[in-house]
């Protein structure tokens, strides 16, 4: 029986006893049966057959395949690793008199002022220690340094060279050079000497400039006017600029008259000054001030009694 026919039969039970306990029913007993009757002829429902087993297909007919091992494959051998370079070794600096050296071949050959390089005996290089702490500027060169290439060896050099010395140095232990490196030309004349001009220190200024950065001294002293307008510019006054510390390029700077004008008679009196100035530039290396070297070129005292 199936499970629709058993509810069916349930609710039949179910109006049958409701019908006897006087409830009135809307449908009669002889239409209840009937839809009992109705449902036995309702069949089942069956499950869906099952589809009919697929036959197996025959195998199909392959040719077989030949196995053919594949080619070796070629492998390139590994590089051999390079061996290394050897490591040059590092470029020593040259030395400051190396420097020098090769500069001073530079301003051998040096043409920049046409009328100087034609009437020049040599090129006034400069001289002195490399690595001196105190230098000297002067002017350009005489007729003596031009013919001997080296800057103050005439009578002004002889003064300078007391003045180093009597400073505690010996000549070699400075450096000496000048604003120009020619002397500057006198043509229509047989002696004598000229300043050198503005135009012409500014075209060699470089040369000396490039001396002053390879010697690095702790301090400079230029020798007289000429040499400190060449170094500081301008049009300024020895006598108002001499005494007082002024800077080149990070360098102190002391300018002084310069030796030739010390060899006139009527300037002995600027000797004393200039010796001053010395001073200066001793107390500025650190060096040690005797109470003879204070009392230099000082009006000697009157004996007592006078």
């Amino acid at each position: 029986m199936s499970s629709f026919t058993t509810a069916l039969d349930a609710v039949l039970g179910h109006l049958e006893v409701t019908r006897l306990h006087g409830r009135t029913l809307k449908a009669s007993r002889s239409a209840l049966a009937a839809l009992r009757a109705s449902t036995e002829t309702v069949p089942t429902l069956a499950a869906p057959p099952a589809p009919p087993p697929v036959a197996a297909s025959a195998p199909s007919a392959v040719a077989p395949v030949a196995l053919v091992p594949p080619a070796p494959v070629q492998v390139a051998p590994a590089p051999k690793p390079s061996e290394p370079k050897p490591a040059s070794a590092p470029a020593v600096p040259l030395s400051k008199a190396e420097r020098l050296a090769a500069m001073r071949s530079r301003t051998a050959s040096c043409v920049l002022c046409p009328h100087l390089a034609e009437s020049r005996k040599s090129v006034v290089f400069g001289v002195g220690d490399p690595d001196a702490r105190l230098m000297f500027v002067g002017e350009a060169p005489g007729a003596d340094e031009d013919v001997q290439g080296e800057p103050f060896v005439g009578r002004a050099g002889q003064l300078l060279t007391k003045i180093i010395q009597t400073m505690g140095f010996a000549r070699d232990e400075v450096y000496i050079a000048n604003i120009l490196k020619c002397r500057p030309d006198t043509p229509g004349q047989s002696y004598g000497n000229r300043a050198p001009t503005n135009e012409e220190m500014q075209t060699c200024l470089p040369y000396l400039e490039e001396q002053i950065d390879i010697i690095r001294p702790e301090v400079l002293v230029a020798l007289g006017g000429t040499a400190v307008r060449g170094l500081l510019g301008g049009e300024p006054k020895i006598t108002s600029v001499r005494g007082r510390w002024h800077d080149f390029r990070g360098i102190p700077l002391m300018p002084t008259f310069h030796p030739s004008f010390l060899l006139r008679p009527e300037n002995e009196s600027k000797k004393r000054l200039t010796w001053e100035d010395m001073l200066s530039v001793k107390e500025r290396l650190g060096l040690e001030i005797t109470e003879r070297e204070r009392r230099y070129f000082l009006p000697k005292a009157a004996p007592a009694g006078e």
